[in-house]
């Protein structure tokens, strides 16, 4: 089965699955796009209004902004998987709640299982809780990470999240500036794969 036939049937799983805390008040599961054999996974919040309508991830105003800052480093939304800790809109937009991150976080751990993805860039501070607990994202933001998570070697990226930087300019700084550092982190991090690739 080929990355997005899994991806299609935990999609499926997850359309079922009526015990998600946030399903009665959403109009779509927003379960995530881009390409599943990606090296590089984004992971933001949870999805807002449009995103809620849409069924998509990342589609309004802080979309727009990630769209452009990814191709100010020569990446497309379409060369990237971007997904969310929680898959269905938080009445109000409001923060996930713990035993709503935990409902949602079993099909987020399949979902990085199944693109096995080397780096991973947290957008928030929610996202980037589920792999660094008890730092703030003030001090560690676009700094590299090296974690071992569910056997696999990751390099976990944390950024400020874009609908953040659209409310803040300091934070638009931080977050431009962070996405400059991710070129060379991702090479650095897909070089030997890369390596063992043209040896086949």
């Amino acid at each position: 089965m080929s990355k997005r036939e899994e991806l299609t049937k935990l999609r499926e799983e997850m359309l079922k699955d009526d015990l998600l805390p946030l399903k009665n008040g959403a109009t779509n599961l927003v379960f995530g796009n881009g390409t599943p054999n990606s090296k590089i996974l984004f992971i933001g919040e949870g999805p807002g209004f449009n995103e809620d309508q849409q069924g998509l991830p990342f589609v309004g105003a802080a979309g727009k902004l990630l769209d452009k800052t990814l191709e100010s480093i020569g990446l497309h939304r379409k060369d990237v998987f971007v997904t969310n800790v929680v898959h269905h809109r938080p009445p109000e937009n409001r923060d996930p709640l713990p035993e709503e991150l935990g409902a949602y976080g079993k099909y987020l751990d399949k979902i990085i299982e199944i693109i096995k993805p080397k780096v991973i860039v947290t957008l928030g501070r929610f996202s980037m809780g589920k792999f660094l607990s008890e730092v703030k994202i003030s001090t560690v933001h676009g700094k590299e990470k090296r974690i071992k998570w569910h056997n696999l070697n990751l390099v976990v990226v944390p950024m400020y999240h874009p609908a953040a930087a659209l409310r803040n300019g300091n934070m638009m700084t931080s977050f431009k500036e962070d996405f400059l550092k991710l070129p060379k982190i991702i090479e650095e991090n897909t070089k030997e794969e890369m390596k063992q690739d043209s040896l086949i």
